[in-house]
């Protein structure tokens, strides 16, 4: 039976064309080699746990087909795992719209709403959904009839197809301890560009990618990939793990497939199983392949079609709309920004193990999608739209259960900052019964905590007379309420003891300086905070200690040209604030840099939702966990700067920056999974930004590794570090001083 399958393999002839291949930027390396000959491009590399992976590819018809793809161990005999499978991409695209949410604040601050102004913040709209036609201008009224003005949405606007390859030729480029083959001549949609397959020395990863851009104008889009085409033999079957946890398959016994079959699975991970001769996952981008959504509901992110009796197909996919009713019109998809270079990637891992060996090996890339413990540190998770003190009350006990501290803990967290949403300044829609609102947060917050897991009740700000949105971080419960008539700023109550009342962003700022409260901004330069900080900078309380920063998340317009996270509108915010705050002074002292916090700004959730995916975190300095009748040590650290944050797969267990005078070193220990891209050290002047950035490629995955960068600090006022790895994961440093104040 083992040899039927074996020729089974062998059913599907391919006559390859004549294919020249430029290797002139390949470079012979022990564990990592190219050949070409008859027409046939063959690489091989070293893999992991003992075992070697060899590739081999032709051209029919202008398609890159791979001809063969085999594993064997060290010095062992080769055991194909597949033959004659074909890339297949698919795409849906729409128009790009700027929202409603994003232009009220422009609006409020005198911006005349132009089309210049709409082309350039349309890029990162939260509330539109291009798929969605026509739209509804009703959609998303309660949360502030947040989608684009120009609805309704044309039919037109949307195209659906898959991509058209024209490849004559092949060129394989040595980029440090990896190989890039690239095959020319793809269309998708309004894109165009290359096919490029990337293996890694040291893992048997293969990366699979259409890098592309378009000359369109508001373009944003989808896609799915994987292979199609291959043979069905007897042994096969697909293997993957159900949203409870348990194993499922299918063994291509039932009728062809017209559409494909979407799977929800764990860990975004479906692997092929080829009998006893091995497996083959395949997963998307831990990260970078999801935009940003209110909530992190599995939409099937695996699928696989049926093709006929004799070949499937297997790969990675999103939906084109989100399932909840409520959040329809929230579905942005990715931002493609004209001239920009794409890159649509997906990951395959072909292993000689079984399936569920497999998928383990493919989870260590994200510690089984858990955030990984660091001695001398807490993992701290920011801004869980909760609603802890509503539900607890719905339930009519503050001793309900929450399924979302169950999903959040299984992450590895252990401090969750939940977040109840207050109003104030718009016909006094602050809840009448605030205070008691905040009173049931704590206690909420109190009886779920645990030793090894801290609840922190915290609050986001819509209307904040500090501009844009506000979340504050509170070091113990603070009562306050939103100034009417002419109540006084602070005042004796029976019930709550001190009661701030405030109408100012000068009372605001006075209360997080006595309560010593973290301010932050939770989305800036988007969503309910488009134009700040940029419009608070020069604004006093914006120079205050108590004011720590701005949110980070990944999304909001994710545009996968990108080279990091959040890059444009995160990264080089925290730059600008940097520069900004360079040269500022308060009684004559200086004034602390500006910080980021890791947020995740998603709502309720369940077992099975895909929560590792959308959530980046905050590593902070703390031996322990506080209690929850005090929570100032976690305050404390972020206002200290002794935090970095993290997608998960790159750690940054020490940073320091040493030396005196013009010379000054950066010091940094580096864990990773995913075989790294690049680090960094970016710095400035108190006006421009500067970067130096070193090419990480010839280190290999799962790597520790200390570094020491020699910076040239003369009339440098600050720097910080970051390092990316090649799937889009990273890790930020906050900014420090070059001087002797902190």
């Amino acid at each position: 039976m083992r040899l039927t399958g074996i020729l089974a393999l062998t059913l599907i002839p391919l006559a390859a064309g004549a294919m020249p291949c430029d290797l002139t930027a390949y470079k012979a390396a022990p564990g990592l080699t190219a050949a070409f000959a008859s027409d046939v491009l063959t690489v091989s590399w070293e893999g992991d746990h003992g075992q070697e992976a060899r590739l081999r590819f032709v051209i029919d018809e202008g398609k890159p087909v791979i001809r063969e793809l085999s594993l064997r161990p060290k010095s062992g005999q080769w055991t194909t795992l597949i033959r004659d499978a074909s890339p297949v991409y698919t795409i849906a695209t729409g128009k790009r719209r700027m929202s409603n949410q994003q232009m009220e604040p422009l609006v409020g601050l005198g911006v005349k709403i132009t089309d210049e102004i709409k082309n350039k913040f349309k890029w990162d709209a939260f509330w539109d959904a291009p798929l969605d036609v026509p739209g509804n201008r009703a959609d998303g009224a309660s949360m502030g009839s947040n989608p684009p003005p120009d609805l309704p949405r044309l039919a037109s606007e949307v195209y659906r197809g898959s991509a058209a390859f024209h490849a004559s030729a092949c060129a394989v480029k040595t980029n440090g301890a990896r190989l890039e083959i690239s095959f020319p001549g793809v269309e998708l949609g309004s894109f165009s560009g290359r096919l490029q397959f990337t293996v890694y020395r040291g893992t048997n990863l293969i990366r699979q990618e259409i890098i592309a851009s378009t000359q369109a104008d508001s373009v944003a889009y989808k896609y799915d990939t994987g292979w199609e085409s291959l043979a069905i033999a007897p042994d096969s079957k697909l293997a993957w793990r159900d949203l409870s946890g348990t194993w499922q398959n299918y063994e291509f016994g039932g009728a062809r497939n017209d559409q494909d079959v979407a799977l929800k699975t764990s860990n975004r991970l479906l692997v092929l199983q080829q009998g006893a001769r091995g497996s083959i996952a395949t997963f998307p981008p831990p990260h970078t392949f999801f935009w940003a959504r209110e909530e992190e509901t599995n939409l099937g992110y695996n699928f696989y079609r049926k093709q006929n009796d004799k070949i499937f197909s297997f790969g990675i996919r999103q939906a084109e709309k989100e399932e909840d009713p409520r959040y329809k019109p929230n579905f942005a998809l990715y931002s493609a920004p004209a001239g920009s270079e794409q890159h649509m990637a997906g990951y395959f891992y072909p292993s000689l193990s079984p399936a569920a060996q497999t998928a383990d090996r493919v989870l260590a890339f994200t510690h089984g999608d858990r955030f990984k413990a660091i001695p001398g540190y807490q993992v701290m998770a920011h801004h869980y739209h909760m609603d802890l003190a509503e539900r607890l009350r719905e339930a009519g006990s503050m001793d309900a259960h929450i399924p979302d501290l169950d999903v959040i803990k299984s992450l590895g967290v252990t401090i969750a900052s939940e977040i109840s949403s207050v109003f104030i300044g718009r016909n006094n829609r602050q809840a009448p019964d605030f205070p008691k609102l905040v009173a049931d947060s704590v206690e909420g917050a109190r009886r779920h905590s645990d030793r090894n897991f801290l609840v922190m009740p915290d609050l986001e700000v819509y209307g904040s007379p500090l501009g844009g949105h506000t979340d504050l971080l509170f070091s113990h419960p603070v009562y306050w309420t939103e100034k009417k008539n002419e109540q006084p700023f602070v005042e004796q109550n029976s019930t709550y003891g001190k009661v701030y009342h405030i109408g100012t962003a000068e009372e605001f700022i006075e209360m997080a300086r006595r309560e010593d409260v973290l301010i932050s901004m939770p989305h800036p330069r988007t969503k309910g905070s488009t134009g700040f900080p940029d419009a608070i900078k020069d604004q006093a309380f914006f120079s205050d200690p108590h004011y720590h920063g701005v949110g980070f998340r990944w999304g909001m317009g994710l545009d996968l040209s990108e080279q990091r996270l959040c890059g444009r509108r995160c990264l080089d915010l925290l730059d600008d604030m940097s520069n900004w705050m360079a040269d500022k002074q308060v009684a004559g002292k200086a004034v602390p840099l500006k910080r980021l916090i890791a947020i995740t700004e998603t709502r309720l959730k369940a077992p099975g939702d895909d929560v590792y995916a959308a959530s980046p975190v905050n590593y902070i300095k703390l031996d322990r966990i506080p209690t929850s009748d005090d929570v100032s040590p976690v305050v404390k650290s972020l206002m200290n700067g002794d935090s970095f944050v993290s997608s998960g797969e790159v750690l940054m267990p020490e940073f320091s920056v040493q030396g005196v005078g013009d010379t000054r070193t950066v010091n940094v220990q580096l864990d990773w999974t995913f075989p790294l891209e690049f680090y960094e050290i970016v710095w400035g002047d108190g006006t421009t930004t500067s970067r130096k950035l070193i090419p990480a490629t010839d280190l290999p995955p799962f790597g520790t590794r200390r570094f020491q960068i020699p910076l040239a600090a003369a009339g440098q006022k600050w720097v910080r570090f970051a390092a990316w790895d090649s799937a889009g994961n990273g890790v930020i440093s906050q900014p420090v001083r070059l001087t002797a104040t902190k």
